[in-house]
This record gives C-alpha cells, structure tokens and sequence, in this order.
C-alpha cells in the first residue's frame, strides 16, 4: 500500500520558517520525482518546488530564494524548508511522488500551513 504522510505543519508568524516533511512507503522512492505542491479554497493545486531522481531543484518564482526542497534516499523522504514566510504563504501542501518511466503518481493528504501575526 502506498503512503505519503506529510508532517510539520501548523501556523507561524510571518518572516518565521516551517519545515514540512514528507514520509513515503510502498513506492521505490529513488525511482520518483518528488514534489510540494499547494491549494487554497477556489484555486487550482500549483507546483512550489520539486527535485528529480538526480536530485536536481526547481522551484517557482514566488519562492525562489526562501523554500529549499530536499530528499533523504535512504529515508524515503522528502523535505521542504520554508524560510521568510508571508501571509500568501498560507495553504495546505501537498507532496506528490511521479514516477517518469512508469507514468505513477501519488499524492499525500496535505498538511496546513497558516501564515499569521
């Protein structure tokens, strides 16, 4: 069965840091791509950041500079660290595994993340 559990969550003040993380199980994990993605209420899930089986980093401009995404092989694990925080910061991540040569994709349950004085 596959899992992806994300964990760290909750509510900062804004400039303060989070760090989320991502625990997979059932899956290959250093066959997958993994992602960070986020929603709020009445917009579409965007990408945040992603690193590759390589371990190459891409991230969207609106956070470039304060997020750093990372993974952990032998964990099965990927982290996000979010520095700097600012209120449009505030949504429910979500942390997604794809699988390229097998075109398979996960997806975990989302964790809040709430920016706020």
């Amino acid at each position: 069965q596959v899992q992806l559990v994300e964990s760290g969550g909750g509510l900062v003040q804004p400039g303060g840091s989070l760090r989320l993380s991502c625990a997979t199980s059932g899956i290959l994990f250093r066959f997958y791509v993994m992602s960070w993605y986020r929603q709020v209420p009445g917009k579409e899930r965007e990408l945040v950041a992603k690193i590759t089986i390589a371990g190459n980093t891409n991230y969207v401009d609106f956070v470039k500079g304060r997020f750093t995404i990372s993974r952990d092989n032998a964990k099965n694990t990927v982290y996000l660290q979010m520095n700097s925080l600012k209120p449009e910061d505030t949504a429910v991540y979500y942390c997604n595994a794809y699988r390229p040569d097998r075109t398979l994709t996960y997806w975990g349950q989302g964790t809040q993340v709430t920016v706020s004085s």
